[in-house]
């Protein structure tokens, strides 16, 4: 079996609301995403001969995906009031609501999801929401 490994990181604001700690307050992060791709075989063709993906490929595809998430606040859908919504978009915020608490753990669920919707063998996503933290997904 192959494996790969490529990294991407973002930095972005959440709370965690309902949380009964600091968390519930609004803070940021910076998030690293790790992921691991894994296959038996390697290509044959002749750009990609001896490849399980081209580096350049995989590592453009997560660079997007965390990209997507940079300097936002990233939030669970119908936790903001709709007034206090309103005022952060009137101010040009980046918002970005989820159908997810953001958390590390479901973060990584997400972007393993993502990744595996696009065709890409994701093995496992590691999300890292401080340099001494993170949260594991795989299947």
């Amino acid at each position: 079996m192959y494996f790969l490994k490529t990294t991407a990181s973002f930095d972005s604001a959440h709370f965690l609301q309902g949380y009964n700690g600091k968390c519930a307050n609004l803070h940021g992060h910076h998030w690293v995403i790790e992921v691991e791709i894994s296959g038996k075989h390697l290509h044959n063709d002749s750009k990609k001969r001896g490849m399980l993906i081209d580096f350049t490929d995989l590592k453009q595809i997560v660079r997007n995906l965390a990209n997507s998430f940079d300097h936002a606040l990233i939030y669970e859908n119908n936790t903001l009031k709709p007034e206090t919504e309103s005022a952060l978009l009137s101010e040009n915020f980046n918002l970005i609501p989820v159908d997810f608490r953001p958390t590390a753990e479901n973060f990584a669920h997400f972007f393993y999801d993502e990744l595996n919707e696009k065709g890409i063998p994701v093995y496992r996503v590691t999300v890292y929401e401080t340099p001494d933290n993170c949260a594991v997904y795989e299947v």
